[in-house]
């Protein structure tokens, strides 16, 4: 019965049931009591460079128009020293550390003098496993402070305290939030070790799920107002990967409590995307020449033939063809992976894949399947980047020795016994049926489901977001092996059907061709969402495209591996807003994206 009903309730989740902007759905307080009072929704005069939803035809329908907020001010830092004395409930500050401009860097340029203070709430025993637990977290305040905050949502299962720079998007970035004179936040989410092994413990579940983000907003926020003598005019939340679905986690749970939100990559349903590569997993291994290695099911000079067929089918779509499908969906409709790559009359050897490997790897990015042959988890796009490293180690690695521990120990109710589990047999062997059960489980000691506490309580509900003014940008790389983007996709598509079929007012999705997880693929992975986010929610002007570059030979954000060797080492594209598509003008430079057009 658990079993049926596990997975009724993940295919409702999979169809993102029970949507709907006009539900009057409020986001719960924390179940901790933490305060979510948020920052101040103070509009400034409306301008024409508000984006608006066009009415339907027919009867004249007013036209919605939405708060443009007010652009925040700055203030100076006072003492750095003396935010060691700051004061607030359940928290210690254990140093307040003046910085000077220079220590740390970006991009080769010197960030500004700032605080550093570090601490941590909630310090407790585990009345489960006995273990220490606290959310341990830095905040990093610039002398020059531009009046924001930003809350730094970092990756994995968290467990570390990362420098508090607060990324803009994609790989090798050029600049952070820090230095462009917010004041960061960043915290290890609760627990003190990234290992899965806390999620014996009920309460750093929920920290890790959503708890740690409602406890340390109040907090950082005072910490602010103690250290400038007022508080942050303008709050922003960021992250790719997991710090993605922290995003979209806040968006849900604490709409009033930030006022941009840029949403990189997430994995928003993750315990369905990592039950999905353990099926993965479990059918490239069934393809192995050598059991054990899924690898070998799914070879890299097999990968590269399936991404050149790709190509050769979709390249020219957008108009040009420059080693990138700028038209995801189209590309879908028009690839065939039976029509398009050879099957194999012998012995496979990199110029074919047999009838047994087209039918599961059809199958996978199809959509992960159940043992009753029902999909759990959405289709995957082909792309160029499937020949990648970066793509084979989320597939065929992190299946084995990531996604088997977040899945036995965070997610599973009751959690695997840790002495003596091996993460790559209970990938390669565990029922994936048992596996929906235990990620829809709850039981005395865990309350809450996995996907209770790991996902947005109401992906597609972001009315109270919306009518005070926030703002919401997304991105996402095409060739993401791990989070799907036609995931991301169709919660946006979703999500406009929510609000009349158009969201473009305080919501926008961009897809990043060709990129892998958060950066790097055969793609121009490198762009600022920040700074357009700002401006829309500050100035009420949308961004309908951002520009992306390529990181090649002396790129000051690092190189990426990935890049092609026809690429222009500098090749810059418009990445456009969702459902538009950057296509070449029919003259100009490919290398260049003046000569694209978003349409």
């Amino acid at each position: 019965m658990r079993t049926s009903i596990a997975l009724i309730l993940v295919s409702c989740l999979a169809a993102a049931c029970g949507g709907g902007g006009s539900s009057g759905f409020i986001p719960p307080v924390a179940s901790n009591g933490a305060s979510t009072t948020g920052t101040s929704s103070t509009s400034a005069p409306q301008g024409g460079s508000s984006s608006q939803v066009a009415p339907p035809a027919g009867p004249t329908t007013p036209v919605e128009t939405l708060p443009v907020l007010a652009a925040a001010t700055g203030a100076t830092l006072g003492d750095c020293a003396s935010l060691a004395g700051f004061s607030f409930a359940n928290t210690t500050v254990t140093a307040a550390n003046p910085i000077a401009a220079g220590t740390l860097a970006v991009a080769g340029k010197p960030v500004g003098a700032h605080c550093q203070v570090r601490g941590s709430m909630y310090s407790r025993t585990g009345p489960v496993d006995g273990q220490s637990y606290a959310i341990g977290f830095e905040m990093r305040l610039p002398v020059n402070w531009n009046g924001r905050f930003f809350y730094q949502a970092n990756g994995g299962v968290d467990g570390s305290v990362a420098t508090a720079t607060g990324a803009v998007g994609g790989g090798g970035s050029l600049d952070n939030a820090l230095n462009m004179g917010f004041a960061v936040i960043s915290s290890d989410a609760g627990h003190q070790a990234p290992t899965p092994f806390f999620g014996i413990d009920p309460q750093a579940r929920l920290d890790y799920g959503y708890q740690a983000v409602a406890k340390l907003t109040p907090m950082a926020k005072a910490l602010i107002a103690s250290g400038y003598g007022k508080g942050p005019e303008r709050s922003y939340f960021g992250g790719c990967s997991n710090g993605g679905r922290h995003t979209m986690v806040a968006m849900s749970r604490y709409p009033d409590d930030y006022d941009g939100f840029l949403v990189g990559n997430p994995g928003f349903r993750l315990p369905l995307a990592a039950a999905a590569n353990i099926v993965g997993a479990q059918n490239y291994n069934a393809l192995a020449t050598t059991p054990g290695s899924p690898g070998t099911g799914f070879t890299q000079a097999e990968r590269t033939l399936v991404s050149q067929a790709v190509l050769a089918r979709c390249d020219a779509l957008d108009g040009a063809t420059d080693g990138l499908v700028q038209d995801t969906g189209a590309c879908q409709a028009a690839f065939d992976l039976d029509r398009d790559v050879p099957t194999c009359s012998g012995a496979r050897d990199g110029s074919c894949l047999s009838a047994d490997q087209k039918q599961r790897i059809g199958q996978l990015f199809a959509g992960a399947l159940d043992g009753h042959g029902q999909k759990f988890y959405t289709s995957f796009p082909y792309d160029a980047g499937l020949g990648t490293n970066g793509w084979a180690s989320w597939k065929f690695s992190n299946s084995l020795n990531l996604d088997s521990g977040a899945v036995g120990f965070i997610w599973q109710v009751p959690p695997e016994t840790q002495a003596g589990f091996n993460g790559p047999s209970f990938t390669l062997t565990t029922s994936i049926d048992s596996i929906l059960a235990k990620i829809t489980a709850t039981s005395v000691l865990y309350t809450e489901s996995s996907l209770s506490f790991m996902t947005p309580p109401n992906s597609t509900d972001l009315s109270r977001l919306k009518k005070r003014g926030a703002k919401v940008m997304a991105y996402h790389g095409t060739s993401d092996p791990i989070f799907s983007s036609d995931d991301t996709q169709q919660w946006y598509d979703a999500l406009a059907a929510a609000n009349g079929g158009d969201a473009s007012n305080f919501a926008r999705f961009y897809r990043v061709p060709g990129m892998n997880h958060c950066g790097g693929g055969p793609a121009v992975d490198q762009f600022d969402m920040l700074t357009p986010l700002v401006n829309w929610v500050e100035k009420g002007q949308p961004a309908e495209s951002v520009v992306a570059s390529a990181r090649g030979t002396g790129n000051a954000g690092g190189v990426n591996a990935d890049l092609p060797a026809g690429w222009a080492v500098d090749r810059t594209r418009p990445l456009c807003a969702y459902p538009k598509v950057a296509r070449y003008k029919g003259s100009g430079d490919v290398e260049k994206a003046e000569s694209f057009s978003c349409r």
